[in-house]
């Protein structure tokens, strides 16, 4: 018996658990009566009440709502979304309900948009996507309904991500979800015609990643080989770098085993930053900067590195996976691998922080579990689709070679850490990195700095006064 079976079991005997809530309770309106055709889905139970009567959410709206999407649900581009298309819409005609994501605010908009619903309430039914910054607060104040009471999910079905599960647990209570694979998000991008230039064969960087090689000190030599004086002035003119200030110092950090701020066995928030592991890599990453990064031009934008990067500027850039959608535009040939492994780590590392998928608590009970199994529903893998490796065709239209997919990608996908400064939402890594990156103050200036300025806030995630 494979897991999909397994699942689809274990949710059959919760539903029969749940009989008694009103998302049972509907009338007898299409999808919702004790007969109709079996499931179209081999593998796929259509789920029902003690009666035997399909489950009926109403005609119930589910918003998935976020800050990026169409209003409308934009029309499938190849066969996967195809397939997931059509097995959402038989889950909405089966069960009597319509479900889709779209943006109902902006980016600098949205905590503010969610805390005024949750408090206020409104006729709309909203799965709320949170960036993880922006969760502290509203689970403080009860603003996210405790997902561990509702029958319809089963957050020990594998396809919840536990690390979002550990990060919004307080006690015994849930308060966040995510269905989704956590983001792969950064790693080195590099210009395989410039690397080629300095006698570097692109390949060798895959191929030290493949037998666990890839290391800073092999970074360091790369970048020693690419940055140089080609015309004797005694300025650089070739330089092995260019990255946003965050982007490449959360990766120096991460990639060392060290964080900025860890949590005890207590669940308590601590400074991490004069932890010896930290310490090295900001010294390391300091040095890195110096020697061999790119200047920023007099007056350029805090994104210039991006474009820097695609114009061939520099040979290598730290930077998240979907900004590939920009770069796969870039003239010169490039690869991906992941950040090199400092000497405190045993393999690389990818920083989760990934979006929070929250239902508001000004719900009651009942409306509140028949959004939950919606959003169950829908967050389903499509049957037909969901095998080890389907996950890839996505990202192999915004890659040029397939071992940045079938290597990087996948090491990235599995490979991660929760960085806890989110839940303290006045701290925030640029603190510290900003003015090293800039050259204002050392490593060690700043953790001295920050370790007086966080406290207060760190006392008041704790529960301090």
């Amino acid at each position: 018996m494979n897991v999909r079976m397994i699942r689809k079991i274990v949710a059959t005997a919760l539903v029969a658990l749940a009989v008694s809530t009103s998302l049972y309770a509907e009338g007898q309106q299409e999808g919702g009566g004790r007969g109709g055709a079996a499931s179209p889905y081999p593998g796929v139970n259509i789920l029902r009440d003690e009666r035997g009567r399909v489950i009926n959410l109403g005609g119930m709206d589910v918003i998935i709502a976020d800050w990026w999407s169409p209003t409308e649900v934009p029309e499938p581009t190849n066969a996967a979304e195809e397939a997931t298309a059509e097995y959402r819409a038989w889950i909405q005609k089966t069960y009597n309900f319509t479900i889709k994501q779209i943006g109902v605010t902006s980016w600098g908009s949205s905590p503010e948009f969610f805390t005024n619903f949750a408090t206020n309430g409104g006729p709309e039914n909203y799965v709320y996507i949170m960036r993880q910054n922006a969760i502290s607060a509203p689970m403080r104040n009860g603003l996210f309904y405790d997902l561990s009471t509702l029958t319809a999910l089963n957050f020990n079905d594998p396809k919840w991500v536990q690390s979002i599960k550990g990060l919004t647990t307080v006690g015994n209570k849930i308060y966040g979800m995510r269905a989704e694979e956590p983001e792969p998000k950064f790693g080195v991008y590099f210009n395989k015609r410039m690397l080629q230039e300095a006698g570097i064969n692109p390949d060798s960087l895959y191929d030290m990643q493949k037998n666990g090689t890839w290391t800073w000190a092999e970074f360091e030599k790369i970048c020693a080989r690419i940055t140089r004086d080609t015309n004797n002035d005694g300025v650089n003119d070739v330089y092995a770098l260019t990255s946003f200030s965050k982007d490449f110092f959360n990766m120096v950090v991460a990639s060392n085993g060290a964080t900025f701020i860890g949590r005890d066995s207590n669940g308590r928030f601590y400074n991490a930053t004069k932890e010896n592991a930290f310490i090295e890599a900001m010294n390391w990453g300091n040095n890195i900067v110096r020697r061999y990064e790119m200047p920023y031009p007099e007056g350029a934008s805090w994104n210039y590195a991006y474009a820097a990067f695609r114009n061939g500027e520099a040979a290598m850039t730290v930077a998240a996976v979907y900004e590939a959608g920009n770069i796969r535009a870039m003239k010169d040939d490039y690869g991906f691998v992941c950040f090199p492994k400092g000497p405190r780590m045993k393999d690389y590392v990818n920083i989760w922080d990934d979006n929070v998928y929250v239902i508001p608590a000004c719900y009651d009970a009942a409306r509140a579990n028949k959004i939950a199994f919606a959003y169950n529903l829908y967050t389903e893998p499509t049957p037909g689709w969901d095998g080890a490796d389907d996950w890839k065709i996505f990202y192999y239209n915004r890659y040029r070679d397939p071992r940045a997919v079938d290597e990087t990608i996948a090491i990235l996908r599995k490979n991660g850490v929760i960085w806890y400064q989110t839940l303290i939402p006045s701290i925030d890594t640029g603190d510290i990195i900003y003015q090293v990156y800039g050259g204002w103050a050392t490593p060690a200036e700043k953790i001295e700095e920050v370790a007086t300025s966080w406290q207060p806030f760190i006392n008041e995630a704790n529960g301090q006064r």
